[in-house]
Order: C-alpha cells, then sequence, then structure tokens
C-alpha cells in the first residue's frame, strides 16, 4: 500500500463496487479531498454518487480500491473499527430525513453528540444553535411526527453539524426541501463548513448546488469522467485546477 499525499484529509484509489443483483456500481474511481475542502460529486441519478459515499464513509467496504481517512486505511478496518469512526469523525446527511420517533427535536440533534459521551447540557446547547441556524429552534421540544418533511430534514441537517464533524458527507441533503428553502439551507450548511474548518463532501444532480463547492467531480455510469475547480459564483470563470480523480477505462 502507498499512503495518500499529506494534504489530501480523504484519498481514495481505483475503487470498485458491485451492487447485490451484480451490477457495477463504482468502477475505478479515484479522488483526493483536502482538508476543510466542499467537494461536490456530480451526476445523473444512478451514476454512483450515493455509493461512492458510501464507501468513502465506510458504511459500505469496496470490492476493490483502497480508501484512506488522515493517513489512516479506512479498507482494512473492521466493522466496529469503521463505526466508531463514523461516530467520532463523521457526520451524514441523508435524503430522506429519518428521526427518532420517541425524541424531541433537540434530542434528536444532540443524540450523536451524547453517543460519544458528551454531557447533556452541552449536547443540548449545541443542538438548539444549529437548530435556530437552521430555523427550526422554535420546534425544538416537538417530537418527530409534530413536523412537516421539510422540517424533519432541516433537524438531521442540524443533527450532522452539531458535533462539528472532520468530514460531513451529504447525499442530496436538500432533495426534500422546496427550491425557496434550498438556498438558504445549503448556505448555512457551506458557511458552517469554512467557518468550523469541515470537509464536506456533497452528492447532488443540481449544478447550482455543485456551484457552491470548490471543486467537483463528475461520475457517469460508475466512473470518473472529469474534474474541474469551479470559478467564485459572483466571479469570472477561472482556468482548469489540478485533476483529483482519475478515469479508469
Amino acid at each position: 500500500m502507498v499512503a495518500p499525499p499529506d494534504n489530501d484529509v480523504l484519498w481514495a484509489r481505483a475503487l470498485h463496487f458491485r451492487h447485490e443483483d451484480g451490477s457495477p456500481g463504482l468502477s475505478g474511481v479515484s479522488l483526493g479531498v483536502r482538508e476543510g475542502e466542499i467537494l461536490a460529486v456530480s451526476g445523473p441519478r444512478g451514476s454512483g454518487k450515493s455509493t461512492l459515499l458510501r464507501c468513502l464513509s465506510g458504511l459500505v467496504r469496496a470490492d476493490d480500491g483502497e480508501v484512506w481517512f488522515n493517513s489512516v486505511p479506512v479498507h482494512t478496518m473492521g466493522p466496529a473499527a469503521r463505526e466508531r469512526l463514523r461516530r467520532d469523525r463523521f457526520g451524514w446527511i441523508d435524503p430522506a430525513p429519518v428521526l427518532v420517533p420517541e425524541l424531541n427535536v433537540w434530542e434528536n440533534a444532540a443524540l450523536p453528540l451524547m453517543l460519544r459521551g458528551t454531557g447533556r447540557r452541552r449536547a443540548k446547547a449545541a443542538a438548539l444553535e444549529w437548530l435556530e441556524r437552521l430555523d427550526v429552534g422554535d420546534r425544538a421540544r416537538k417530537h418527530p411526527v409534530e413536523l412537516t418533511h421539510a422540517e424533519r430534514q432541516r433537524v438531521c441537517i442540524a443533527r450532522a453539524l452539531a458535533p462539528a464533524p472532520s468530514v460531513l458527507f451529504a447525499d442530496e441533503p436538500t432533495a426534500p426541501l422546496h427550491r425557496v428553502d434550498r438556498a438558504h439551507v445549503l448556505r448555512t450548511l457551506t458557511t458552517a463548513a469554512r467557518s468550523h474548518g469541515i470537509t464536506v463532501v456533497l452528492a447532488t444532480h443540481e449544478a447550482q448546488t455543485a456551484a457552491l463547492a470548490d471543486r467537483t467531480v463528475s461520475l457517469l455510469d460508475g466512473r470518473c469522467v472529469r474534474t474541474v475547480h469551479l470559478p467564485p459564483v459572483s466571479g469570472p470563470a477561472e482556468s482548469e485546477g489540478r485533476a483529483a480523480c482519475s478515469l479508469s477505462v
């Protein structure tokens, strides 16, 4: 094994993955993500975006290839070690909001912190801060059944941000939101990531969402087809930056 570059907090080489039905999910994807970077993984539905995030985060093991986090080989870890890594260092946002129905809103948002051993008072304060930023602070004592679908998704985003993870994996995080709400939530997410030094890997099929990232990786049929540095949204187009994803044929 060859260790990844020192400036990459997350690094993958030649990832291959097949779904249970035998269909290919990833076919030789390689990439590097720098610390504090917001990386968009774009492509049409079924292109392998979610599969790539699941492999990078250790939710599933690739059939072949390597995944490294801070020079630690994730691909050689057992299930218990990968679970600890996800609990202690990673955050995750699904396209569909899933909350614990027995807990109220702030308890759901504070749950990852309390699982890490953070005291109830500190965990509650962190959860309430993010709930306020995402405009659901007034719902803190409600239960998930009392919320709208969009409100539940905002709580899930607060839950992912409250522990200040090293890497946040966001799989189509604004999918359940109305278009008018998406811009605010995405601004909150990207601003939080930059102010707290959180590395973000964001899967999206929308060009407007990808434009908020520092760089984008495009997938098609499980293959990486292009990587470009995106210019600032309000500025002139800039030249392409270094490629961090290799095409495998």
